[in-house]
């Protein structure tokens, strides 16, 4: 299967590729997110995840980063449940792009020293509002993915 390309390449610019992992966490009807300030953007909502730092798995990286900015201990699936791809242009100014790996998970517990993003704010969500105020599109279809395979089970 082809891994679906999101975003739009700003003619002449090039978008190195970042691996990068993501979870969608869901506890009582609801899916975590992140509130996150964009530079020229404004405040906007993302799934939690992040860049996979050399020598992490993918699995690996989507556990840190719920930690780090929603202060959440979480279990993952082993393997994705869908990958996406999105140019992304990050805070540093930085273009990237985000070759994104999304996991399944459930929160274990919360433990608010693991959170070390200040900038990041944990949000729950219905799934369906997240829909429509999710920035990435990227993001967006995975919790479309997420919400079709769970209503196939």
């Amino acid at each position: 299967m082809t891994t679906p390309q999101f975003g739009q390449a700003a003619p002449g610019s090039a978008y190195p590729d970042r691996p990068a992992a993501f979870a969608v966490i869901e506890r009582e009807g609801r899916i975590a997110l992140v509130r996150v300030e964009r530079r020229g953007r404004g405040l906007v909502l993302d799934l939690p995840g992040g860049g996979i730092d050399e020598g992490e798995t993918a699995a690996e990286a989507a556990v840190r980063e719920c930690g780090e900015e929603a202060g959440l201990v979480v279990a993952l699936d082993a393997e994705p449940f869908v990958h996406a791809d999105h140019f992304f242009l990050h805070n540093d100014g930085v273009v990237r792009n985000t070759r994104g790996a999304f996991f399944l998970g459930q929160v274990m517990r919360e433990d608010a020293a693991l959170k070390i993003e200040d900038d990041h704010e944990l949000v729950w969500s219905a799934p369906e509002e997240a829909l429509l105020r999710l920035d990435r599109e990227s993001h967006v279809w995975a919790v479309v993915t997420w919400l079709r395979l769970r209503a196939r089970a």
